[in-house]
């Protein structure tokens, strides 16, 4: 990739990392001396220090890499994205942003982000809208899909307040659930 491309997208993600982990001062990209040079993410924490704590994508959380990783993805291209349970390893706050987030990132490069969840949190916006929302469910022949604006019940519950997470994911969960704890032994 060429470096200014490289730089531009790695000075949005930086700015916007910066919300959500804490003490991140700056994040770079440099690429280790010798030949063949392995290129890393490297990190600045403000730290007690005065040229604060550096650390390389080694040492990240899974929820910092996954950060990177999404953000790299939403700024990467005008096509397809499909991402799969993007709230893995992240706190529920900044789960509750991402649909804002990957929002504005499509209407930017009018493209279509298509996720998969089990997250309430992920679902809590909102802006989502019920024609927005697929449920797959097991059926005896494979899974069947439906939208959620074409289900009466959840309609009512968005009507009455619920978020589309809250009134989707329970309708989703494995039947007998509450059983697994019991046979569990």
């Amino acid at each position: 990739m060429p470096q200014k491309i490289r730089n531009a997208r790695l000075k949005v993600i930086e700015k916007a990392l910066k919300f959500a982990v804490p003490k991140l001062k700056e994040l770079s990209h440099i690429v280790d001396s010798g030949e063949g040079g392995v290129p890393h993410w490297e990190a600045v924490y403000e730290h007690w220090r005065p040229h604060g704590a550096k650390q390389r994508e080694r040492d990240f959380s899974d929820g910092t890499l996954r950060l990177i990783g999404l953000f790299w993805c939403l700024l990467e291209s005008d096509s397809l994205l499909l991402l799969e349970e993007p709230e893995l390893s992240l706190n529920a706050a900044i789960v509750c942003k991402l649909p804002a987030l990957m929002h504005r990132s499509m209407r930017k490069r009018k493209r279509q982000v298509l996720v998969s969840t089990h997250s309430t949190d992920l679902l809590s916006d909102k802006g989502i809208a019920p024609e927005e929302v697929l449920l797959l469910r097991p059926d005896r022949e494979g899974t069947t899909v439906q939208s959620a604006a074409a289900q009466k019940d959840i309609i009512a519950l968005l009507d009455n307040g619920m978020s589309i997470g809250e009134a989707t994911i329970p309708i989703t969960s494995p039947k007998d659930v509450f059983k697994l704890e019991l046979e569990f032994s």
